[in-house]
């Protein structure tokens, strides 16, 4: 039927032009943004998951910033560290010439003045080692203490398996008489107490022995059992709760073996209650969704502080005298070697947060990459359909150039 009042091939025209210029506009939105998924409305499902992962790389680079930082932090440390330990040595040097007897009590006196000069010069470079606010070697961010220093390493929240012991009060972790501070009081700690911890890797099991010793304190007690697994299992203290915990991500186990004159109370803490002359206690603890911090341990390297490095080097120091300098020889000697120890502990966890930046670099490469298969489109296919959307646009119009001029021919009826 011929008809002026309907067009019906003008319209079947006009729907494949419209749907063609749809097409090319989205084909056209994608070669201007490169992506296929750039708003919900083209995959919503899609656009949520790349929206995501969108949000973890870019936490993932708060946490590399965090890591960026938290090494600053350390490299100042041990700059401070390295300055002292060559201060160190300089005063080694003038100790040793002060143990001569041929000297004058003028060249004593000499040698003690600029023994004093360079002395003093420790404490300065100490407090002067701050990144961003924080101070890894004058004692504000010690491990065991309130203000622990600690770094991000992951964006990803969780807990490592614990074991808490609760009943250690503050403190030194035992008292000058060998005995170990506990909430019930004193008990006896003899020679060849230690605690051991058994990790679990697949089908391999390794144990690592810390020993109990009278004069460790909680600091060096907490360090050591890091030292002793590598690294694996870690210990901390809350001085508010008096808790010692250790963690890991891995399966592990605490044994407490206590080689006579105290046993251990059915939760594994020493106890000269029951007279036991040799026992063991076992706490398997199973690995939970990993830990996302790494707490950088802290020291204090000022004069005469406790329990650190240079507790033995104090300001009463005196090379004036040969005995004295020997004295004071024999202290620089004890704090050099613990001093070094202390650097090769931070130069360790350093090396460890740049592995650990390393790999958040790969994995966030990957995720980038991950989102790019979802979202990116194929500017190689998308350029030749664009070609060809635009000559079938060009066809489209002519059809309905055509269609709409169809009708004309009702004219002819009517000559």
């Amino acid at each position: 039927m011929t008809s002026v009042n309907t067009n019906y091939g003008a319209l079947v025209a006009l729907q494949s032009l419209n749907q063609t210029t749809r097409e090319l506009s989205e084909v056209q939105n994608r070669v201007n943004t490169g992506l296929k998924v750039a708003s919900a409305k083209d995959n919503g499902a899609v656009f949520a998951i790349a929206e995501g992962q969108r949000a973890r790389v870019a936490s993932l680079g708060a946490v590399q910033d965090g890591i960026d930082r938290a090494t600053s932090v350390i490299d100042v440390g041990l700059s401070a560290g390295e300055a002292i330990g060559d201060i160190l040595k300089q005063l080694k040097e003038k100790a040793v010439a002060a143990q001569a007897n041929d000297l004058s009590q003028d060249q004593r006196d000499a040698l003690q003045a600029d023994f004093a000069a360079l002395r003093d010069q420790v404490d300065q470079i100490a407090n002067a080692a701050t990144f961003n606010g924080s101070n890894l070697v004058n004692g504000s961010n010690l491990t065991a203490g309130a203000s622990a220093f600690s770094v991000l390493t992951s964006d990803i929240g969780g807990t490592n398996g614990a074991y808490e012991q609760d009943n250690l009060a503050f403190g030194t972790l035992f008292s000058a008489s060998n005995t170990i501070e506990t909430a019930n009081g004193a008990l006896s700690v003899v020679a060849g107490d230690k605690i051991a911890f058994s990790i679990t890797s697949g089908n391999e099991t390794t144990t690592f022995t810390v020993g109990v010793t009278g004069t460790d304190t909680i600091q060096e007690f907490v360090d050591s059992v890091g030292s002793a697994s590598g690294g694996r299992v870690t210990a901390t203290y809350d001085d508010t709760t008096g808790q010692i915990s250790y963690a890991s991500s891995e399966q592990f186990s605490v044994m407490y073996q206590v080689a006579a004159g105290t046993g251990v109370d059915d939760n594994g803490y020493f106890d000269g209650s029951d007279g036991a002359t040799g026992s063991t206690f076992t706490a398997v603890v199973a690995p939970v969704g990993g830990s996302n911090q790494l707490t950088v341990s802290g020291f204090d390297f000022r004069l005469g502080r406790a329990g650190q490095a240079l507790a033995g080097f104090t300001s009463s120091l005196d090379i004036s005298t040969a005995v004295g300098g020997e004295l004071a020889s024999d202290a620089i000697d004890t704090a050099l070697t613990n001093l070094n120890k202390d650097l090769a502990s931070l130069g360790a966890q350093s090396k460890a947060l740049d592995v650990q930046k390393t790999f958040l670099g790969k994995l966030s490469d990957s995720i980038e990459a991950g989102i790019g298969n979802l979202v990116d489109a194929d500017l190689a296919k998308e350029s030749a359909r664009l070609q060809a959307l635009q000559v079938k646009q060009q066809l489209g119009a002519q059809a309905l150039s055509i269609a709409n001029s169809a009708p004309s021919i009702v004219l002819s009826f009517f000559r």
